[in-house]
């Protein structure tokens, strides 16, 4: 498929609703997108914009502050990256919802997801949100409205007894409220152009989005993030969007937390799989239909998920599928523009982890990370399970009674502790690279997630022996008590 690119505009999706950079790791993180082939940054920023007014209590505890969003532009601008802003205004509105003052907006009573489109409220509330995020960005030639996901429309009670009228539906619910929130942006920002996921769009009758006038309005983008795109069904989404009047579609792929909620480190080989099907799909569809390609980076779920994999640890899996798709394939030249942006000797797609850290922004999270995902944990359930002194000796029994024989003490505790010190030393060293790069709150959350458990674990182990042996806490003391019948 090696060939020019599919694709006039190549966006990289930056998801700031969990462990959002600093601004100084994104100077060092954008010469390098743009160097690997990005032309422009959608950025979600969710609760990481300064927003103000009525709006303030939506900010994060470290949210960017105004001159901090106009120093994201200045260096976005400095490596020629168009930025794209993205407003939720229906789905995955939980960040906004969660709070009290807003709760009486919510689709259903008990879900913070949804915004209720029969309220004039919602409308000014999203409208607000929109034309504070489009104050701090003046330059904007395009807004992403969201709009996907919207889970539970139509089962609030408004939407109930609107929907129990003679031929409304749910489809017609949904488009009528992308028609307001887009006509409503576009009644005070009239040279914007419009993008919202299509997955809400995708099986709704031909005729009734034509009807609908949303077509005249906004600009789909298609989204999969599976290796295994259906490659057809693309195409005859696309000829169907044009029959239907959109003129601009956009296709969406995954460089990074698309493949689990929990997942710390990226398959490399599933997103450019990803990349490559989409290449296809868009060689095969209608000639010049997509505007671009948005390779999004998820960092959450939605707003209350755990964190997936952090931008440094995805940075090789965006710069292969990056330069796959300007290449128009996973070439020997994409190969080695790849291997010389992050400073590696030779890159291998199916275990990026085997061939060195780099020499990237953030590479050393990216080495610390895999060391803590890949060893940490089976390392601690190799010492309290599948060693058979401490399973034959200081089982959970004998743990509860604190007592172990001494000789058993001088088989187990060395390890444990030398095992204790080297996690110790190496959890210090990732925590100081993630400090560099991250809140202190994005670094607390992903060290409780992925490693606090497992130390705990082995901490546990370690004061258990001492109390067994009565040794103090600096482990000085006698050999440990005999159990009675040794």
């Amino acid at each position: 498929m090696a060939g020019p690119s599919l694709f006039r505009l190549r966006v990289v999706h930056l998801d700031l609703k969990g462990a959002p950079p600093r601004v100084s790791y994104l100077s060092e993180v954008f010469p390098l997108l743009r160097t690997l082939g990005a032309d422009a940054l959608l950025i979600e920023y969710e609760d990481m914009f300064p927003y103000d007014g009525h709006l303030k209590l939506l900010r994060a505890k470290h949210a960017y502050s105004p001159s901090e969003i106009r120093e994201i532009q200045h260096l976005a601008r400095q490596n020629d990256l168009e930025v794209i802003p993205l407003v939720q205004t229906f789905g995955h509105m939980e960040f906004v919802l969660k709070h009290p003052v807003f709760a009486h907006l919510r689709e259903v009573a008990l879900f913070p997801n949804t915004l209720n489109p029969h309220k004039a409220e919602s409308l000014a509330l999203v409208g607000a949100m929109v034309d504070q995020v489009m104050e701090l960005h003046g330059e904007a030639r395009r807004l992403h409205i969201g709009c996907d996901e919207v889970y539970f429309l139509g089962e609030g009670e408004t939407s109930r007894l609107w929907l129990s009228q003679e031929s409304n539906t749910k489809a017609k619910l949904c488009l009528s409220h992308v028609r307001a929130v887009a006509s409503h942006v576009l009644a005070r920002h009239p040279t914007l152009r419009l993008l919202v996921w299509d997955d809400m769009l995708r099986d709704m009758p031909e005729d009734l989005l034509q009807e609908s006038g949303v077509p005249e309005l906004v600009e789909p983008v298609l989204w999969d993030y599976g290796a295994d795109v259906d490659i057809h069904g693309k195409v005859a989404l696309m000829e169907k969007f044009q029959k239907c009047g959109f003129t601009r579609l956009w296709a969406a792929s995954a460089f990074k937390g698309a493949t689990g909620p929990q997942q710390a480190l990226t398959p490399i080989q599933h997103h450019l799989h990803n990349h490559l099907q989409w290449m296809q799909a868009a060689q095969a569809g209608p000639a010049g239909a997509l505007q671009g390609i948005v390779l999004t980076g998820w960092q959450r779920y939605d707003h209350f998920a755990v964190l997936c994999e952090l931008l440094p640890v995805g940075i090789p899996s965006l710069a292969i599928c990056l330069q796959s798709v300007q290449q128009g394939g996973f070439t020997e030249a994409a190969k080695d523009e790849v291997e010389s942006c992050l400073g590696v000797a030779s890159l291998d797609v199916t275990d990026f982890s085997r061939e060195g850290t780099g020499s990237f922004p953030g590479s050393d999270v990216l080495a610390l990370v895999t060391q803590v995902s890949v060893h940490l944990r089976s390392s601690v359930e190799g010492l309290l399970d599948g060693n058979r002194y401490v399973a034959g000796w200081f089982s959970p029994y004998h743990r509860r009674q604190k007592v172990i024989h001494p000789v058993m003490l001088q088989y187990i505790q060395p390890e444990a502790l030398s095992l204790l010190a080297h996690w110790g030393v190496l959890v210090l060293e990732l925590e100081t690279a993630m400090k560099r790069i991250f809140y202190p709150d994005a670094v607390e959350e992903w060290l409780e997630e992925n490693v606090q458990p497992s130390l705990r674990r082995l901490k546990s182990l370690v004061q258990d022996l001492r109390e067994a042996a009565g040794q103090p806490e600096d482990g000085a003391g006698p050999c440990g008590h005999v159990q009675e019948g040794s």
